[in-house]
C-alpha cells in the first residue's frame, strides 16, 4: 500500500469512527474503476454500508468544482453522489456509493429507449439550471479543444504534415464550428455526460457523475455527448428520432427549428468529435492509457459521416477520407480491428 492510499485509509477510518484495531485492520480499500484524469477512487465497506473514496492529489486536482456544483446540482433534484466528508487538504472526498453498473453495460436495443429517456430527463434539470456561475464554454475553449486533434491526433500520432491549404481547411471548419456553438442556446453543461459517467443506481434511476468540469455553453453539447457517445454506436435514424424528442421536450425548443437543431447537434459534435480524438491520443502518448486508442475509430467516424452531410465541410471530409482514415488504418495499435471494409458499414 503506497503512502497516499495508507494516508486514505487513516483519514476514512476516523471519518467511520473505527477505533477497533482488528476491525481497522481489516478494513480495506477495493479500487473502482477511474476515469481520464488524476483521481482514483476506491470503495470501502463498514457496518453493511459501501462507500466510495476520491483520492485527488492536490498538485493535480481541484476538488472545489466537484463539491460546489455537487451540492448545487443535488438541491436542484439531479442524482449525483452526495458528499459525506472532504479533506481538501490531502485531496480526500467519501461520497454515497453508486454501485458498479454504467449505463454503458446495461444499454441494448430492447432497454436502449427507456435508459435514454431517463439520461434526458436527468438532462433537462441539468439545463435548467443557472449557468452564469459556471465558467464560459467560450471561443477561445471551444479552439483549444480543437488544437488537441491537430497537435496530438494528426501531428504526434499520425505524423501528418499539413499542406497549407489543408491547414487553412481545418481552421476554416473549426471557426465554423465555433460560429455555431456560440449561436444555440447557452446552458448549463455537464461537458461529459455520456454512457460511462452516467450509472443505473440499485434503487433505479440514472445517476450522474463526473461533472466537476460543467460549464456554461451550447445546448446541443451533452446531448451529443450521450447519443454520438465515443463507446457506443447507434443506427442513425435511431439516433435523430431521440434527437428530435429531445428538442421537443427542451424548454428552449421554440428557438430552434427541428432541421436547425438537428445541424448544431451534428455540428457540435464534430468539435467535439475533433477534442476527443485528440485527448485519447494524449491519454495514451502522455499519461499511459493506451486503451483509449481502441475508441477512436468510432469518433472519427462519426466526425467523418457527419461532415459528409453538409456542402460546408465537403473539403474537410475528403480530406480526413484521403489523408486521415488511410493512415489511422495503418496504426499497428488498431491492426487487430481490421478497419480497411468497416468505414463503410
Amino acid at each position: 500500500m503506497g503512502r497516499r492510499q495508507q494516508a486514505l485509509k487513516k483519514w476514512v477510518l476516523a471519518q467511520l469512527i473505527v477505533s477497533d484495531p482488528q476491525m481497522a485492520d481489516a478494513l480495506s480499500l477495493v479500487p473502482v474503476a477511474g476515469d481520464a484524469s488524476f483521481r482514483r477512487y476506491f470503495r470501502v465497506t463498514y457496518q453493511q454500508q459501501s462507500y466510495v473514496l476520491m483520492d485527488a492529489p492536490p498538485e493535480h486536482e481541484d476538488c472545489q468544482p466537484f463539491i460546489q456544483i455537487a451540492r448545487q446540482w443535488h438541491a436542484a433534484g439531479i442524482r449525483v453522489p452526495r458528499i459525506l466528508a472532504e479533506d481538501l487538504t490531502q485531496g480526500f472526498l467519501m461520497l454515497e456509493d453508486f454501485g458498479d453498473v454504467l449505463l454503458r453495460s446495461v444499454l441494448q436495443e430492447k432497454t436502449a429507449d427507456d435508459l435514454y429517456c431517463q439520461a434526458f430527463d436527468q438532462l433537462h434539470r441539468i439545463q435548467t439550471l443557472p449557468a452564469g456561475v459556471l465558467p464560459k464554454y467560450d471561443a477561445v475553449l471551444l479552439q483549444r479543444e480543437m488544437c488537441l486533434f491537430r497537435d496530438w491526433f494528426l501531428s504526434s500520432w499520425l505524423a501528418l504534415e499539413l499542406t497549407d491549404a489543408e491547414s487553412a481547411c481545418l481552421a476554416a471548419v473549426e471557426q465554423r464550428l465555433i460560429e455555431s456553438a456560440l449561436e444555440q442556446p447557452q446552458v448549463a453543461v455537464h461537458r461529459d455526460y455520456h454512457s460511462r459517467n452516467l450509472m443505473l443506481l440499485p434503487e433505479g434511476g440514472i445517476g450522474v457523475i463526473d461533472f466537476q468540469d460543467a460549464v456554461e455553453g451550447a445546448a446541443t453539447y451533452d446531448l451529443v455527448s450521450l447519443l454520438r457517445d465515443s463507446y457506443i454506436h447507434w443506427p442513425e435514424a435511431q439516433v435523430m428520432q431521440w434527437v428530435d424528442r429531445f428538442h421537443q421536450q427542451s424548454p428552449w425548443a421554440a428557438r430552434l427549428t427541428a432541421q436547425e437543431f438537428r445541424q448544431a447537434f451534428d455540428w457540435m459534435g464534430m468539435q467535439r468529435q475533433l477534442k476527443v480524438c485528440g485527448i485519447f491520443v494524449r491519454l495514451c502518448l502522455r499519461d499511459g492509457k493506451a486503451g483509449y486508442l481502441q475508441d477512436i475509430p468510432l469518433t472519427l467516424r462519426n466526425l467523418w459521416q457527419s461532415a459528409r452531410r453538409y456542402p460546408e465541410f465537403a473539403e474537410f471530409a475528403c480530406f480526413l477520407e484521403s489523408r486521415v482514415i488511410p493512415r489511422l488504418n495503418q496504426r499497428p495499435e488498431l491492426q487487430a480491428l481490421n478497419l480497411q471494409d468497416w468505414w463503410k458499414a
